[in-house]
């Protein structure tokens, strides 16, 4: 039987995530809603809040009362807001799973351990680190939440601070650029997303992953069980 899932977010990427789950035989989508969401929604195996930081505060309630395991995609809240709540604590509320993504590309998730890597490397030879990011001129947040994910790991790798730059031009999907520059050389690693089925598949393979699971969790804990291995020494 298809997992049911609901998604909060008509936007593009909801959109997408929708069209996704469609084209899939193992997930059924029960409701697409924006962001002024009735109350009495039915609840579903897995919903999906990708719509605006401003709702997620009553998505994780609702989550809880309803029993619903929850996949954030959006930015720009406060993530204390996973924090088990007293009533979750003392059983009153049924125990949910909860996944948090600024990004659902696990590339991206490859570009962050590569990055934490890269700090590391500056540590030893020194050099500049940077994050520059571009969006669509429709998104709000700036920097980005992956261009803080890949800032957070330059910094804990190299101990130093990393600048970050921003700019909102036209129609750009996302791209994401980290860089290391030293008087002899320089090193820039690029992400660009052409559309968002990459990011609404990822969505989807959260979705997948975390139902049935309880507890918090990041897209970085999926990522772990595919990307580590390549890290991995190769036996003769």
């Amino acid at each position: 039987m298809p997992l049911q899932i609901g998604i909060f977010g008509r936007g593009r990427l909801g959109s997408a995530i929708a069209a996704a789950a469609e084209r899939s035989d193992d997930l059924e989508v029960a409701w697409l809603v924006g962001q002024d969401a009735p109350q009495d929604l039915s609840p579903v195996d897995v919903a999906l809040e990708v719509s605006h930081g401003d709702a997620v505060a009553d998505r994780i309630a609702w989550a809880r009362t309803s029993g619903t395991d929850l996949v954030i995609g959006t930015t720009g809240w406060d993530p204390a807001l996973t924090r088990p709540t007293d009533e979750a604590s003392s059983g009153e509320s049924p125990a949910i799973g909860i996944l948090t993504a600024p990004n659902f590309s696990l590339t991206v998730a490859l570009m962050r351990r590569i990055s934490l890597a890269l700090g590391r490397y500056a540590a030893l030879q020194g050099g500049d680190l940077a994050v520059s990011e571009v969006h669509h001129t429709r998104k709000v947040d700036a920097p980005s939440g992956t261009a803080i994910l890949l800032r957070d790991a330059l910094a804990a790798g190299s101990g130093q601070s990393v600048q970050t730059t921003s700019l909102r031009l036209g129609d750009v999907v996302g791209r994401h650029d980290v860089h290391l520059t030293s008087a002899a050389e320089s090193i820039t690693l690029t992400h660009e997303a052409h559309t968002r089925d990459v990011f609404a598949l990822g969505a989807l393979t959260a979705v997948r992953w975390l139902h049935g699971r309880r507890g918090t969790f990041t897209f970085d804990d999926l990522a772990a069980e595919v990307l580590d291995p390549l890290f991995a020494p190769t036996t003769a």
